[in-house]
């Protein structure tokens, strides 16, 4: 592979529609075991296997090399396959066919919740996280110190990580990927969780590390970090590569490339999802969307349902959506109360329709859904539906994704002569 660390050659990946997990450990302990044995041929469909509308391909013929010491971003929207790729790179999930080839350790950060026992404590995951890299108690004592200061869990050390935050969760695995030297560091949009400094904080020790001549895979959302780290970018879309470029040229087309990649209608049937404290005289039956993703100025559209448990509650209703960011702040919130509304649910055929002005920036959104009546809260579902906001360009201007804030506002700015006194 001379200074080929990653080789991805013919790379599918499948899932079955329905059933979670599978594809991840039942199929992939049984690929594993048929491979031992000297039998291949679970890799091949079988023609039970391939019935229309069970199965699906989150990646398909991935093709590409990656060289010691690059940096490189994958950029895709909602569903186009970055985190699959991922996670098969990461040996987290085996690929359906095709194979990878790697060089040297690896590293990875994916979601939240993975790569740490959570009933150990922040000292024990660390030393277990450095032994499954290959490295001696020495070598993990010797980065100990470094490790817990660049996360700032000090003071929770050697408590179970169980009992973190997200955010702390976070810093230690990022402190612990990036200082344990492996030769391949692989990071997901999970630095979205953390605050702003410390994305900062991650974005520079990330260039230390690729500077030392490792390398990094790098998926974001978030275009000035992708641009600021990687000097190369892969673009998927829809589950295959669509191009493999100089991260300046990827950004663009990131940027422009138009609704034809966005995801289908979607209506989410939302009477399964456990409710807990909630008085549910109504409840949430489902919500519909044009699409889970929006261009800069598109309306945010969505259609609610309602349940009726108890008649004598279906009058005088406060619906509540909130819009959050990827670290749960509140971006938009919207009531019919606040415009003067007044709705009375005479029966389960009426549906409610909302349109919300969009001009968000590009990124990735969490919708919560809030319903009272009466002054009851009869239901209240958090962060059950995850939005996309997609690279715009509003103003004209052409980096557009380099203008900072939480939105992008409408304004204005005039020139005017000052009139003589």
């Amino acid at each position: 592979m001379s200074n080929t660390v990653i080789r991805v050659e013919q790379v599918a990946k499948q899932y079955r529609l329905g059933e979670v997990g599978s594809g991840t450990l039942q199929e992939d302990f049984k690929r594993w075991w048929d491979k031992l044995r000297g039998n291949n041929t679970h890799d091949a469909l079988t023609a039970a296997d391939s019935r229309e509308g069970e199965l699906v391909w989150a990646l398909q013929d991935i093709n590409f090399e990656i060289k010691q010491g690059e940096a490189v971003g994958v950029v895709g929207r909602n569903g186009a396959g970055k985190s699959t790729l991922l996670k098969i790179l990461s040996r987290v999930t085996a690929p359906t066919s095709g194979q990878i080839k790697v060089k040297g350790r690896i590293a990875s950060l994916l979601e939240v919740g993975t790569g740490f026992h959570p009933d150990l404590t922040g000292r024990e995951n660390i030393f277990l996280n450095g032994a499954i890299l290959g490295m001696t108690k020495h070598e993990i004592r010797s980065k100990f110190d470094e490790i817990v200061a660049f996360s700032g869990v000090e003071k929770y050390i050697d408590t179970p990580v169980k009992r973190y935050s997200s955010g702390m969760y976070v810093r230690l695995a990022f402190a612990v990927a990036a200082h344990l030297e492996p030769e391949i560091l692989i990071i997901d949009e999970v630095l979205a969780v953390g605050d702003s400094v410390f994305q900062q904080k991650c974005i520079d020790k990330m260039t230390d590390v690729c500077n030392s001549g490792r390398t990094i895979l790098f998926v974001s959302h978030n275009m000035v970090s992708v641009q600021n780290l990687c000097t190369r970018g892969i673009f998927l879309a829809g589950g295959k590569l669509l191009a493999d470029d100089n991260i300046g040229a990827i950004i663009d087309l990131y940027t422009n490339t138009n609704g034809s990649l966005q995801a289908a209608s979607a209506e989410i049937d939302l009477t399964g999802i456990p409710r807990k404290g909630y008085a549910g005289h109504l409840r949430f039956r489902k919500i519909s969307f044009p699409s889970n993703g929006f261009e800069f100025g598109e309306p945010i559209k969505f259609n609610i349902q309602l349940d009726t448990f108890d008649k004598d509650y279906a009058v005088d209703l406060d619906f509540g959506i909130n819009i959050k960011d990827k670290n749960y702040a509140n971006i938009i919130h919207c009531s019919n109360r606040f415009i003067n509304k007044n709705f009375d649910h005479s029966s389960d055929n009426q549906i409610y329709s909302f349109e919300i002005a969009n001009n968000l920036k590009p990124g990735i959104y969490l919708v919560t859904l809030f319903l009272r009546s009466r002054d009851v809260i009869q239901d209240w579902l958090q962060e059950i539906l995850q939005i996309e906001i997609y690279e715009g360009n509003p103003y004209g201007y052409r980096d557009s994704y380099q203008i900072q804030g939480l939105t992008f506002p409408l304004f204005s700015i005039e020139q005017n002569e000052i009139p003589n006194m």
